[in-house]
């Protein structure tokens, strides 16, 4: 029986190298020359953590994250950012998690969307992410149609097509 699995994976490599260029604009602007900055990425926790001096650079740190991951093809639904908080001697912090997996809430929204289209398919959550199945490939494939266009708040692709 056909079948293909929806997930959320983020490539941890590529969020790495997105960071460190990041980090490297942060030493070679003019704007940023002189300023105690730092963008680190805590790979198990899965987190990035930004710390700097005011709220501007703050910004401009966060719009060239985004462009840097964009750059590396991760999806910037992948990266849900905190609130700026202030921290220790006048600075200003902000955190950033990483999203990988379908949470549960997400897979089952996803499950009862593909129940709706009241066509011949079934669909399970397995885990982080959610495995459809058909008798046909081409009900599979106006299922990833339909899940295209809806805007669920994190990246999914679609793995492991089976025929």
């Amino acid at each position: 029986m056909p079948s293909f699995d929806i997930v959320n994976k983020v490539d941890l490599q590529e969020v790495d190298n997105a960071v460190n260029n990041t980090r490297k604009m942060t030493q070679t602007r003019y704007d940023f020359r002189g300023s105690n900055t730092s963008v680190e990425l805590n790979r198990k926790d899965s987190r990035i953590n930004i710390l700097t001096e005011d709220t501007m650079k703050l910004s401009a740190i966060e719009n060239e994250l985004i462009s840097n991951l964009v750059k590396r093809k991760v999806d910037a639904k992948a990266v849900r950012f905190g609130e700026h908080e202030r921290a220790a001697g006048d600075m200003v912090r902000l955190d950033a998690d990483i999203l990988a997996g379908i949470d549960k809430e997400t897979a089952r929204r996803i499950v009862k969307m593909i129940k709706d289209m009241k066509m011949k398919v079934q669909a399970a959550i397995q885990e982080d992410q959610v495995r459809v199945t058909a008798k046909k490939i081409d009900d599979l494939q106006k299922v990833i149609a339909m899940l295209k266009e809806q805007d669920l708040g994190v990246p999914l692709q679609y793995i492991n097509m089976r025929s």
